[in-house]
């Protein structure tokens, strides 16, 4: 049977006749090569090669398809993710302590810039939940004029960073911790935005807000006023997401639940006449905001304060991290192109650094929009750009709707939002890891909830660098002796490293000179060149003595070398068995 690739490639939407040409140019062919049979399918094109064009194959990456076929598909998911994106944008602009058209510029600038220059092509980036806290602290914290300067800092090091290839490194972070921040997160946008969903402000830090969620409501019951109406439609908003959610039909599901919410209430609030609840403020010049916020010199010369330096690197390193474990699941979702995660991380770089300028919201890759972006049957990065593009002729020609829509209904759908990243639906997995794994999300949760991001973000860190220093220093040996027979069995498991030695060589010690001694390595997962020295010199001493030793020395060496870095251990290694 021949060999078979599927590439993935959107070629596969081309009319018919134009593959086969399309293919021999990618694989570097001037002149058509024979033996290419297509099978179309699945957005996949499947190529049975033959051997000479196999191998120009096997180095081919990514193939892209002429605009004309794939525009379609593009068009229709770009205005998909426009409908999602705007309730969000303006959402999580207010819930920083914003107005929403900084949110709508930051998602402008992540839909066409971003969207052009992205390493993940079908990932869309724009204002997100997991950035809200951190943003909201740090305006209360320093100002809101100081922002900016954080802002482009942050993406002048994801920049740094892409350019010296670190995007990898974002990466590896503990999945505890990134599950345990962003549910710790959504506690946090829960229990701010149910006092804005009242009409309120947040009190404070998250537990402050936790713990006046009773006596807000009953303040709001008691007095009877625009507070309590604020709330009804809050509820309005979050039992009309939840309903078209669970009971839309199929066919209209494209429409996205926040956005049908938003629409009820603003037309609930227009029925009943809501006039003394709050509604959104949006300024005649939406670019208002960015010629008065942005960084002046005097400004940018205040990034060596403390607060605002430590904000900077925060938000680079929780925005790098939620963005590249964005894009690896938006890779699960398609079949397209693979991120490139030096390029994606570039690309969130230069769009921090524009929103810097412009003094608005930092950007992540959003898992939201991204999925429905893929959902709604994008092809090509064409469709974040569109979308940017819908944003801006929206708020460029339409900014006076947004004045229709109530304070509550967009408080009402972060506070959605903060549910579903606050629900512990990842706890099973995570137990599968082991119980540690658990520890440490629920740690990582309660510390940013009782404290802030950055203090609960930092424990989840150091516990899982703890967690992993166990696991490498951890070695279990179970001695069982048969006297009859003048046997040891020695049942090592773990990690056989220099830290533990001495418990080795102590246990070693004290077996009889004369014994036979057998040690067990099925369950050991690593052993360090320290101890293999010291089994190899006890081995040698305990036979003048009259013992034995059985051991599986080729077994024992290949765990050495699997974490081995030099070709010259790997040599004394070996020597060691013979």
């Amino acid at each position: 049977m021949q060999p078979q690739f599927d590439l993935p490639i959107e070629v596969a939407y081309c009319r018919r006749g134009v593959e086969a040409s399309i293919v021999r140019a990618a694989m570097g062919f001037k002149r058509p090569a024979p033996q290419i049979t297509i099978y179309k399918g699945g957005g996949l094109l499947r190529v049975h090669p033959t051997s000479k064009l196999r191998n120009n194959m096997a180095a081919t990456s990514d193939v892209t398809a002429p605009v004309s076929a794939t525009i379609g598909r593009d068009l229709l998911a770009s205005l998909v993710v426009f409908l999602v994106a705007l309730p969000l944008c303006m959402g999580i602009s207010i819930a920083s302590g914003l107005p929403p058209t900084a949110g709508i510029i930051t998602g402008i600038v992540g839909g066409i810039i971003v969207g052009y220059l992205a390493g993940s092509p079908l990932q869309v980036s724009g204002p997100a939940a997991g950035l809200t806290v951190l943003v909201w602290m740090f305006v209360e914290q320093n100002g809101v004029g100081m922002l900016g300067v954080a802002v482009l800092f942050a993406g002048l090091l994801q920049l740094l960073a892409g350019v010296c290839k670190l995007g990898q490194w974002f990466r590896a972070v503990s999945p505890a911790v990134i599950h345990g921040m962003l549910a710790g997160i959504g506690v946090l946008i829960l229990v701010s935005q149910f006092h804005v969903m009242l009409d309120g402000k947040p009190i404070g830090t998250g537990i402050d807000n936790l713990l006046g969620i009773p006596g807000a409501l009953f303040a709001a019951f008691e007095a009877g006023d625009s507070r309590l109406t604020a709330g009804e439609i809050g509820l309005l908003t979050i039992a009309t997401i939840f309903g078209w959610s669970a009971f839309a039909p199929k066919s209209l599901k494209v429409i996205p639940a926040p956005l049908v919410g938003v629409v009820v209430a603003i037309v609930a609030a227009l029925i009943f006449q809501l006039d003394a609840i709050k509604y959104v403020d949006v300024p005649d010049n939406i670019w208002a905001w960015s010629m008065e916020h942005y960084p002046t010199a005097e400004k940018l010369m205040r990034i060596v304060e403390p607060s605002i330096l430590i904000g900077a690197i925060s938000i680079a390193f929780i925005a790098s991290a939620e963005t590249l474990l964005c894009a690896t699941a938006v890779d699960q979702m398609h079949s397209g192109p693979r991120t490139k995660y030096d390029k994606e991380l570039s690309a969130q770089g230069v769009g921090n650094t524009i929103c810097g300028l412009m003094g608005v919201l930092p950007m992540t890759g959003v898992i939201v929009r991204s999925g429905a972006n893929v959902e709604a049957g994008a092809q090509t990065r064409m469709s974040a750009i569109l979308h940017g593009i819908w944003l801006l002729l929206f708020v460029t020609a339409l900014p006076f709707t947004l004045k229709f829509i109530p304070l509550s209904a967009l408080a009402a759908v972060l506070v959605f939002t903060g549910y579903k990243l606050a629900y512990p639906k990842i706890v099973p997995t995570l137990m599968k890891f082991g119980r540690g794994e658990v520890f440490i999300y629920f740690a990582t949760v309660v510390t940013i909830v009782m404290t802030d991001l950055l203090k609960g973000v930092v424990l989840g860190l150091v516990l899982s660098l703890l967690k992993l220093l166990y696991a490498f220093s951890h070695l279990e040996i179970v001695k069982n002796e048969k006297p009859d027979e003048n046997r040891v069995d020695l049942h090592l498991k773990g990690s056989a490293t220099l830290i533990r030695l001495p418990l080795l060589a102590s246990t070693l010690e004290d077996l009889k000179p004369d014994s036979k001694v057998r040690v067990f390595i099925d369950d050991l997962d690593y052993i360090d060149h320290a101890c293999i020295d010291l089994l190899t010199n006890w081995d040698r001493q305990h036979r003048i003595s009259g013992g034995e030793l059985e051991i599986e020395w080729a077994g024992l060496t290949n765990r050495y070398q699997k974490r081995s870095g030099t070709a010259a251990e790997r040599a004394a290694a070996d020597g060691m068995t013979t």
